[in-house]
């Protein structure tokens, strides 16, 4: 397919007029001004780009007595903005709109780091041919007919590299782009107040020397007057905030509580008092800090400047890359402490995250989740900061995994596990193993056992949530249950994600025989399986090598009854001592399970 093949598309309507026109933009601004960021080249920072996108989409009102009205309208309009989009010569000095004083950028966001990477990689017409595909969902041939229209030279091939871009993401639609690439939402802040004042300065000066040279003419005294001009004086400088607060490097060692405010400061742009001011004024313009800020890291990494800073409560990275522009990323961080703040996410591209340890991390590794027999391999880390981890993980499955190791100081042989779920933070993995017969619970511990390696390997994409919020994953194997006919062991598992702000869910699981993947059974959010909610009960529809079909069903240690009702019967019994029952031929209907503990509390399966 080329351009002299394809047909004409119906960019234009008989009985069209220009209020028309400008009506269909109106209408479908944003979608427009999103079409013209994605297309527009990526060599230019955000600002730019956002201005740019904006010009795009208002030139794109055609001469007067254009025609454009109809069911065509959108269709004109959209070939209109992307051959706004595609004419490189023009678009980084549009003449509208203009903005002084500050810079715009999207909405920034840790999703956008791999899109970004991605779209770079592609010429303007791929990107045209993506951001069709992806924001308005046509098919390649569709895509293809409008570029061709657009004037791009390669359309079908233009059309195909887009589409295997969108293949390869999953294939996004509008709402599942990340907020970094949408134009007609966006953060502002200072430009350069150092360049800005100096100016505005040199503009004074420049300003009094020709006004010294001009007033004495202008007002030189008449015969009888004794009048003279005297100069205004001097504003005074505004104010600057204070600098971020710094910790003594060895605070951590002297301290009975280890989280991130022990933190010392890091990183080889210490001494870099504007790059650590434009990143306070940025937060502070964003959402003010609770506290006075403290600085924990200021350095340059893999060509992009990066402060990182706390309040208390949020944790605040500023990144001012070359190319991309300034970018203010915030996160929750207030109940961080020896484990849940051991980590925070420095940096991230196509590689793989860079972070900055805590000080009394000695030993860090990564780890494979989906294989808990392989060794760990060594992480170094100078400075306190990490190689790139390479890696991503499937939708909803945690990512990649570190394991760290304490100082002695802190701890002897403490070892634990965070998983990057996206987030400035990791998310910290812990495992509850099964009841052993005491009357006591037994609280969550490190994951890095044999048996809780073996657990999250089958159990990790049954995570309730995956997500930047999520401070903690706890899978709580609270039973085991040995199938009939011989068919191994069954795990039945809660696993439950707690957020920063306290809230969090979970989710019930069936964990197979032989280290097969889990499945999920069904989600709440809420406190279940959390310390405040220590019953659970479940059911599970199996169906045995042979044919046979079963329900089987598992209850937590407290559990003293089990009522369960099928199409074909209704049992009512006390608990076994292994809290779990296997019905044969329950039957294709519904079924219901409830659960008494032996404080007489009722409990039904999580739904």
């Amino acid at each position: 397919m080329d351009l002299k093949t394809l047909p004409r598309p119906g960019v234009a309507a008989s009985g069209g007029q220009l209020g028309s026109a400008e009506a269909v933009l109106v209408r479908h601004y944003r979608r427009l001004v999103c079409l013209a960021y994605v297309t527009l080249p990526a060599d230019r920072g955000r600002h730019a780009r956002v201005v740019a996108a904006h010009a795009v989409v208002q030139r794109a009102l055609p001469v007067v007595g254009g025609r454009t009205a109809g069911e065509d309208g959108y269709p004109a309009a959209r070939v209109r903005v992307l051959r706004g989009a595609l004419r490189r010569r023009r678009w980084a000095a549009a003449g509208f709109p203009r903005v002084w004083g500050v810079r715009l950028f999207t909405p920034p966001d840790d999703a956008d780091a791999e899109l970004d990477a991605r779209l770079a990689e592609l010429p303007p017409p791929a990107r045209a041919g993506f951001a069709l595909q992806a924001l308005d969902g046509l098919g390649r041939a569709e895509a293809a007919e409008v570029l061709a229209w657009a004037g791009v030279e390669t359309p079908a091939e233009s059309a195909r590299a887009g589409a295997e871009l969108l293949r390869s993401l999953g294939g996004p639609h509008w709402s599942d782009l990340p907020p970094g690439y949408d134009a007609c939402t966006v953060h502002l802040q200072p430009g350069d107040l150092l360049r800005r004042r100096r100016l505005a300065a040199l503009a004074s000066v420049l300003a009094l020397v020709v006004a010294a040279s001009v007033l004495p003419v202008l007002l030189s005294p008449q015969a009888g007057s004794g009048s003279s001009a005297a100069a205004p004086p001097a504003s005074p400088a505004p104010s600057t905030a204070a600098a971020p607060e710094r910790r003594a490097d060895d605070l951590w060692r002297r301290t009975a509580k280890l989280d991130l405010a022990v933190w010392p400061a890091r990183g080889d742009l210490l001494d870099d008092t504007a790059l650590i001011g434009r990143a306070t004024a940025a937060w502070r313009q964003a959402a003010a800090p609770a506290a006075a800020p403290q600085l924990l890291y200021a350095g340059r990494l893999d060509g992009a400047a990066v402060v990182l800073l706390t309040d208390g409560r949020s944790l605040a990275r500023y990144t001012d890359a070359p190319a991309a522009g300034p970018a203010l990323v915030l996160s929750p961080a207030g109940d961080s402490d020896v484990t849940a703040g051991a980590a925070v996410v420095l940096h991230r591209d196509d590689r793989g995250a860079r972070y900055l340890l805590a000080p009394w991390i000695a030993a860090a590794a990564t780890r494979r989740l989906d294989r808990p027999d392989e060794a760990e391999r060594p992480l170094p880390f100078p400075g306190g900061v990490t190689d790139p981890v390479p890696g991503t993980a499937a939708q909803g499955c945690p990512g990649p995994v570190l394991q760290l190791r304490s100082d002695p100081v802190v701890a002897e042989q403490h070892a634990f596990l965070l998983a990057d779920l996206g987030g400035l933070t990791p998310a910290h993995l812990t495992y509850t193993p099964p009841p052993d017969g005491s009357t006591q619970a037994r609280p969550p511990r490190e994951a890095v056992s044999a048996q809780a390696l073996r657990r999250w390997a089958a159990g990790a994409c049954a995570v309730p949530e995956a997500g930047p919020e999520v401070r903690q994953l706890n899978l709580w194997e609270f039973a085991d249950q040995k199938l009939p006919q011989n068919a191994g062991e069954l795990a039945w598992a809660c696993l439950r994600a707690d957020h920063w702000d306290g809230s969090g869910s979970a989710a019930a699981a069936v964990l197979p025989p032989n280290g097969g993947r889990a499945e999920r059974l069904a989600h709440a959010d809420g406190r279940a399986c959390s310390r405040y909610e220590q019953d659970t009960v479940a059911q599970y529809r199996w169906r045995a090598p042979n044919g046979t079909p079963y329900l089987l069903v598992a209850a937590s240690r407290r559990v003293s009854r089990l009522i369960v009702t099928t199409p074909s019967r209704k049992l009512d019994q006390p608990a076994p001592p292994t809290r779990t029952l296997a019905l044969e031929n329950p039957g294709t209907g519904p079924t219901a399970v409830e659960a008494v503990t032996a404080s007489g509390t009722r409990l039904h399966p999580v739904n």
